[in-house]
């Protein structure tokens, strides 16, 4: 296993190169913009960055695994024991094809199923969230942590919605009105990424939502790291490590955790 805090480096300066990418490709020239599936939306800016973080982890660690949404998709092929490298080069897609600002470059660096390094950062927010697992989540530099908001009418409480709403609009629609009836207030900020970050630091008191991989392995461990806890309020599948099963993810301050899941798990 590679040093902890060398890889949190080496994370931290590809995320920036891959930040800096986008905010130039964005300013510079009109975004070539396609669909993956015919509803998921992919730009050119997700490959080349994509490309410039791949690059760099297979010159510096040759024999590592990569999981990347756009290149590497599939978790089922890859070997258990041998560290993995888990890569959403634009998180937030959509935001960054409309230019809003809340778009993310997400690295988590895992071995046996742990995610041990973390790295979101935020390009047009100047925000950099790392964290090192049992050793902290930080801010650019600064400690984070998590509310201590203890009563869900006072919480507020993020989510997102799938591109793929056909077969699951019914459930999300009523999980979002029985959050929405129990607690202040519901922002969605179209990063999943970004969404647990403000967890880790404050901003929202929980979040809530079903994903993939790479949009949350990063995220989940600085919101841990800056102590807010991190489930599933549905039965998980045990034969994916929790840490890359984005199935009905729970994240939130320790004090909303529980009743928030028990509000979740009515909406099977």
């Amino acid at each position: 296993m590679h040093n902890l805090e060398s890889i949190l480096a080496f994370t931290s300066d590809i995320a920036q190169q891959a930040g800096d990418l986008i905010v130039k490709m964005r300013a510079q020239a009109k975004l070539n913009i396609q669909y993956k599936n015919n509803i998921e939306l992919v730009t050119d800016a997700d490959l080349a960055s994509e490309q410039l973080i791949c690059n760099a982890i297979q010159a510096q660690f040759p024999d590592d695994q990569i999981l990347a949404e756009e290149t590497h998709p599939t978790y089922e092929s890859l070997e258990k024991d041998v560290p993995l490298w888990v890569i959403d080069p634009i998180d937030g897609t959509v935001n960054y094809s409309h230019h809003h600002s809340q778009v993310a470059v997400s690295i988590a660096y895992m071995v046996n199923g742990k995610v041990l390094v973390a790295v979101v950062y935020s390009p047009f927010q100047a925000e950099m969230f790392c964290a090192i697992r049992n050793q902290g989540a930080w801010l650019n530099d600064q400690p984070l942590r998590c509310s201590q908001t203890k009563a869900l009418d006072k919480a507020i409480i993020a989510t997102g919605f799938p591109y793929d709403k056909q077969h699951t609009l019914g459930k999300i629609i009523q999980r979002l009105e029985i959050v929405l009836s129990h607690c202040a207030d519901i922002r969605r900020l179209g990063s999943a990424a970004l969404d647990i970050c403000w967890v880790a630091m404050g901003r929202m008191d929980g979040y809530y939502e079903s994903v993939s991989p790479w949009d949350f392995a990063a995220a989940q461990l600085i919101a841990k790291e800056a102590g807010a806890q991190f489930g599933h309020y549905l039965t998980p599948d045990p034969s994916i490590p929790p840490e890359l099963n984005g199935n009905h993810i729970l994240i939130a301050n320790p004090n909303l955790f529980l009743p928030l899941k028990k509000l979740l798990a009515e909406i099977e």
